[in-house]
């Protein structure tokens, strides 16, 4: 089929139907050896085409509405969306793509020419459908009986006797007190005063009222107490019904996620299917996370699968406005997510070769490290872009091992602070114990005076300021970070610009807090300079490498107490 401004119609060969023929010729182009390493990479030309044709498509297309916000005055509520491109070959030897989103698309699973969701929840004769109907009136009964103005009138009532009762019951105890009180003093009153029979007499009658106290004060407490009763069993017969129909939707929710879990199946290559819940081999307690299944990857993939279409090369875009607190950039490509699709893609490529994965151990492994300073206490190191600072759970090269070899007898941590490992520039190590706690109580007491060079996309707005921007991690595509002011913890820097070229702009960075990503974070959001470190593949465009550098390190030196000043200039 052919992609237009029209819609995506269906192809009339025996082709599928979401297979799309390439609208300019691409017989020019080789076919790359291996398949796109998925979560790292840079688009083969190949998709690189498929994404231009989607773009024009989705910038020219009338057939569905949705606003992706980056179209001025349009209605609705803003949501951008990943679209990914699969290169595939069928079976007879010809070369074109299909096209997916994220989710659903206007409301829909299905449009032309996208391929469909592996599992359609919006299927009227599915199960989930039905299911969802059963709790949908539970979530109605449950609104209903909410909603009763028996509630809060009885609840009301409950509190306003529940406080008379307080009320009453105190004035009778200290009425009850007040009686014992005086029945002591007339008793040291008369015990001398009166005669042996007559201070009996007297007794029996203080015995009495005692006895007549304590059973008023009893009753008392009963009557409330059965009429405080008399409201709760009223207060329970809604509250009750709300909460066991509340139980009873959780369990039936739980139950019926479980049952997707189970038959969200997956294919690759060999045919081998397996459910989300045999992919993510986790309980009931922690499942797959929400939205697993529904990214652009999968569902391409599993069209392919189902169709004898042979995976080629893939990539994905985001498409819109950035979500609330993370940084997506309209028209640039994203690997897939960690948290939902690795394990999802695990399964659906095994067996199919993959481009290198950059992230693997022996990346750094020529990678010198200089030694800018040392001494008897302490190093400071200029670590390499590429380098881990401390050993990753696939990669054990890194400074730490590194100096562990250079310093075999050193008995500290080594490592007093880390770099992430594109960033490059001055790090402290640390050879005793003792240098390395004085060196980490200078950080824990922001003493310790770090300065960055960086190079940002485009020209950035003014000349210094603060950035205060929280920031926490992205629990579905990890290590990647996102702004979160309900949970987000406080992140502070400050920035000055150097220096201004045509496309980029130099500055400094000062961070007065260490959280992870902050100033690539900061740089790169709309909320802080909108204007990305230069090849940062997380949040802007992937380079050659991470324009970011530890360039100056201030600090007291632990046993000579002088404040130290060691710089490193960049490379770039």
């Amino acid at each position: 089929m052919q992609l237009d401004s029209a819609s995506l119609k269906p192809d009339t060969s025996a082709t599928p139907d979401c297979f799309i023929r390439f609208q300019e010729s691409v017989q020019d182009c080789l076919l790359p050896e291996r398949f796109t390493f998925p979560f790292q990479y840079t688009p083969h030309p190949l998709s690189l085409q498929a994404a231009k044709e989607l773009r024009q498509y989705l910038a020219r297309q009338t057939e569905w509405d949705h606003n992706f916000g980056h179209e001025p005055g349009k209605d609705g509520a803003v949501y951008g969306k990943m679209f990914g491109v699969l290169v595939v070959q069928n079976q007879q030897n010809e070369i074109g793509y299909l096209a997916a989103f994220s989710g659903k698309l206007g409301g829909k699973n299905h449009h032309p020419g996208f391929v469909p969701p592996v599992f359609d929840l919006l299927d009227e004769a599915g199960f989930y459908r039905k299911e969802e109907d059963v709790l949908s009136a539970m979530n109605r009964r449950i609104e209903y009986l909410e909603q009763n103005p028996l509630l809060p009138e009885l609840l009301e009532i409950q509190e306003t006797e529940t406080a008379e009762a307080g009320r009453q019951i105190e004035a009778e105890k200290q009425k009850s007190k007040a009686g014992k009180q005086r029945r002591d003093v007339l008793r040291a009153e008369q015990e001398n005063l009166l005669s042996p029979e007559e201070f009996q007499t007297l007794e029996a009658e203080l015995v009495r009222e005692s006895v007549h106290d304590h059973y008023v004060l009893k009753d008392l407490k009963k009557h409330w107490k059965q009429r405080l009763e008399g409201i709760q069993m009223q207060v329970d017969q809604i509250a009750g019904a709300i909460q066991n129909l509340k139980e009873t939707r959780k369990l039936k929710s739980a139950a019926l996620q479980q049952h997707i879990f189970e038959h969200y199946f997956f294919l690759n290559q060999s045919g081998e299917q397996k459910s989300l819940a045999d992919i993510f081999q986790r309980n009931a307690a922690t499942p797959p996370p929400a939205g697993a299944g529904e990214c652009a990857a999968p569902k391409l993939l599993q069209y392919a699968f189902l169709h004898s279409l042979k995976p080629v090369a893939m990539a994905e875009f985001w498409w819109g406005a950035s979500p609330v607190g993370e940084i997506r950039k309209h028209g640039q490509f994203y690997p897939a997510c960690r948290g939902k699709c690795e394990p999802i893609l695990g399964h659906m490529l095994a067996g199919i070769p993959l481009d290198a994965n950059p992230m693997l151990p022996g990346q750094a492994a020529a990678l010198d490290i200089e030694i800018v300073y040392e001494d008897e206490y302490l190093v400071v190191v200029n670590k390499p872009a590429s380098l881990l600072a401390v050993p990753g759970k696939n990669e054990t090269d890194s400074v730490y091992l590194r100096m562990k070899q250079r310093y075999p007898d050193a008995t500290g941590p080594l490592v007093v602070h880390r770099l992430d490992m594109g960033t490059s520039g001055l790090m402290l190590v640390a050879k005793t114990a003792e240098v390395h706690k004085e060196l980490q109580s200078q950080f824990i007491r922001r003493t310790i005076k770090k300065r960055y060079v960086a190079v940002l996309e485009g020209h950035v707005d003014g000349e210094a300021g603060i950035i205060d921007l929280p920031l926490r991690v992205d629990l579905d595509d990890r290590p990647r970070q996102m702004v979160c002011y309900e949970y987000g913890k406080s992140a502070r820097s400050a920035w000055r610009v150097v220096s201004r070229e045509a496309d980029t702009t130099r500055v400094h960075f000062f961070p007065v807090t260490g959280r992870t990503h902050q100033l690539r974070v900061h740089a790169a959001h709309p909320l802080g300079l909108h204007a990305p470190i230069l090849g940062d593949e997380l949040y802007g465009n992937k380079g050659a490498r991470m324009y970011l550098h530890a360039d100056q390190l201030e600090f007291v030196h632990p046993f000579s107490g002088e404040r130290m000043v060691v710089e490193q200039e960049a490379e770039f």
